[in-house]
């Protein structure tokens, strides 16, 4: 069964858990770093979009488990915000290691990576509001944004990593930004996670 004409709360709920990634993504993209105090703001804020996050994803699963009928199949509406959240922990996680390593100037490369994920984010807002208008082949265009987006940081993790290694010598700098470069390129991994859940609700439904 599809979304009737008038939004389901569960399409309500997917859309919310979207635009709060969405709004994460675009403050981390927007944030200027300037100093340690920053970095602070910066992970303190970021908590609380992922917080936001959490209550989203509890929500549902408590609609989930007292509805006896879904739009679509209950495994697809879980999966789909498990994947979102994902994303958002994921950069909560990364504004947590830029304070933790008191990273005050982002290089090109982690710039590159928050501007491709952000673009994923957006992406994702625009299919979750297709599903919830019941347009599921439409959906498909903003899944295969969101592939070449994640293609994309796949390019960015290998130049970062040879150019970390070819002109870096401290150690520690270098086991730093590698574990972040990785990092995005795993939030980036989590956006695709959301992109094949959406492709496989268009497969069902469509």
């Amino acid at each position: 069964m599809l979304f009737s004409s008038k939004k389901d709360k569960f399409s309500v709920m997917l859309g919310d858990i979207a635009t709060n990634l969405n709004e994460c993504s675009k403050y981390f993209v927007d944030y200027k770093i300037q100093n340690i105090n920053s970095l602070k703001e910066l992970s303190e804020n970021m908590k609380e979009y992922e917080t936001k996050g959490d209550s989203y994803i509890h929500q549902i699963i408590m609609e989930l488990n007292k509805t006896f009928i879904t739009p679509i199949e209950r495994e697809d509406i879980l999966q789909l915000a498990m994947h979102m959240d994902d994303v958002l922990d994921g950069l909560e996680h990364c504004s947590a290691r830029f304070e933790m390593y008191s990273i005050t100037n982002a290089d090109e490369y982690m710039i590159k990576f928050v501007e491709w994920i952000h673009q994923c984010t957006i992406e994702i807002s625009h299919a979750v509001e297709l599903l919830s208008e019941k347009k599921l082949p439409n959906m498909r265009v903003h899944a295969i944004k969101i592939k070449d987006y994640e293609s994309k940081c796949d390019d960015v993790l290998r130049a970062s990593i040879k150019h970390l290694f070819a002109t870096e010598t401290n150690p520690i700098k270098i086991i730093q930004y590698k574990e972040l470069y990785e990092m995005f390129e795993e939030i980036a991994d989590s956006c695709q996670d959301v992109a094949n859940t959406l492709e496989t609700i268009i497969m069902r439904n469509a």
